[in-house]
C-alpha cells in the first residue's frame, strides 16, 4: 500500500490587491455596516423623524425599542433583571424580549456582540492598538469572570429592585450618548479602550461583560454555526490567532461535532476569512457535517508508513547472556 503524501501546511497570506483586501475583510466590513446601520436607524428616527407607514421607524434604544410603532424589541437580559428584581414586565415587553431572543438564536446567539453592539468597534480598535505596540497583559483575567458578573447583576437586581446592569452599562451609556449627546458614554468607551489596549487582552468582551455572558449562554442553542471540515484542516492555527475568543476553536471538539459548539463564539467570521484551506464556513446547525463516531476516516494531512513487502527481520538477540547448565562428567 502506498503511503499518503502529507499536505503542506499553508498560512494566510495578506492580500496585495484591493479586491483581495475586500475579500479578506468581508466579514469585518459587513459587521461595521450592520453596526452603523443600527445606529443610523435609531439616530434617523430620533433626530430626523424617519417614519415607516406613518409611524416612527425605530424609536428607543438597545434596551427597549419599537419598530414601526407596533413591533416591540426588548433586550432579554434587561427583562431577566426585571424578573430578578421582582417586577413583572408587561406582556408587550415579554413578547418583545422573546422576539429578540428568537432572532438572535437564529443568527447564532452571541452574534449581537459582533454585529450590533457599538462597544465592539471600541474593543476591536483597542486590540489593533495592542497589536501595534506589542502590549502584554498586566493582570490575568479568567474568562469565567463574565459569568460571575452575570450572576452579580441578577443578585443586585434582586436586592435593589432595579435592573442593576442597565444603570451602569457602558454599552447603554455609549449608545445614548451617540444618539442624544448626553451621558458618560464616551468616557466609558475610553476607559474600556485603555483597559483592552494596555491592561488585558479582550478584557471587556472576553472576560467581564455580563451581557456577553448572557448571549454566550443563549449561543449554545444558536442555529447558525461555524461549520468545521476536519479533513480540510491542516492545523495551521491562523484561525485561532484571528479569533477574539480563541478558546472556542478546540480542534478535537470541532472535529467530533462538525462545528464550533461553544456559546462564546460571536460568529464574527474572522476565522473563516483567514482560513487558507476553506475548512470553516457559516452553516445552519441542522446542515453541519456530523462525523461517524464509529468510523475513523483517514485525514489527508496524516501520513502512514507503507508496509514493507520484505519478510520480517528476525528478532535481535537478547542482551542477556544465555543461561548455562552444568554438564555431567563422563563415567
Amino acid at each position: 500500500m502506498n503511503a499518503v503524501s502529507p499536505r503542506a501546511v499553508r498560512h494566510f497570506e495578506p492580500p496585495t490587491t484591493l479586491s483581495g483586501w475586500l475579500v479578506a475583510r468581508r466579514f469585518q466590513l459587513a459587521r461595521r455596516i450592520t453596526q452603523a446601520g443600527v445606529l443610523l436607524l435609531f439616530a434617523g428616527t430620533a433626530a430626523w423623524g424617519w417614519k415607516l407607514a406613518g409611524a416612527p421607524l425605530l424609536a428607543g434604544n438597545l434596551s427597549a425599542a419599537t419598530l414601526a410603532g407596533s413591533v416591540p424589541l426588548v433586550d432579554p437580559f434587561a427583562v431577566l433583571q426585571m424578573l430578578a428584581a421582582g417586577r413583572v414586565p408587561e406582556s408587550t415587553a415579554l413578547g418583545g424580549a422573546l422576539l429578540v431572543l428568537a432572532a438572535y438564536l437564529v443568527a447564532g446567539g452571541r452574534a449581537f456582540c459582533a454585529w450590533a453592539c457599538p462597544m465592539n468597534l471600541v474593543t476591536d480598535a483597542a486590540h489593533a492598538m495592542r497589536q501595534r505596540v506589542g502590549g502584554r497583559d498586566l493582570v490575568h483575567l479568567s474568562p469565567s469572570m463574565r459569568y460571575w458578573a452575570l450572576g452579580l447583576a441578577l443578585v443586585l437586581s434582586a436586592l435593589t429592585g432595579l435592573a442593576a446592569f442597565e444603570w451602569v452599562s457602558p454599552i447603554a451609556m455609549l449608545h445614548r450618548e451617540l444618539l442624544f449627546g448626553a451621558g458618560l458614554g464616551l468616557t466609558a468607551a475610553a476607559a474600556i479602550f485603555l483597559l483592552d489596549a494596555f491592561v488585558a487582552k479582550r478584557a471587556w468582551c472576553g472576560h467581564l461583560c455580563p451581557l456577553g455572558a448572557f448571549w454566550s449562554v443563549a449561543g449554545r442553542a444558536g442555529l447558525t454555526k461555524v461549520a468545521f471540515s476536519d479533513a480540510a484542516c491542516t492545523r495551521c492555527g491562523d484561525c485561532v490567532r484571528a479569533c477574539p475568543e480563541p478558546r472556542v476553536l478546540d480542534f478535537k471538539n470541532c472535529a467530533a461535532r462538525g462545528f464550533v459548539a461553544a456559546g462564546e463564539c460571536t460568529n464574527c467570521g474572522e476565522c473563516i476569512a483567514v482560513c487558507p484551506e476553506k475548512a470553516l464556513r457559516f452553516d445552519l446547525l441542522a446542515r453541519a457535517p456530523r462525523p461517524d463516531p464509529f468510523r475513523r476516516k483517514e485525514k489527508p494531512h496524516e501520513t502512514h508508513p507503507a508496509r514493507s513487502s520484505s519478510p520480517r527481520s528476525p528478532r535481535s538477540p537478547s542482551r542477556r547472556s544465555p543461561r548455562r547448565f552444568p554438564t555431567r562428567s563422563s563415567a
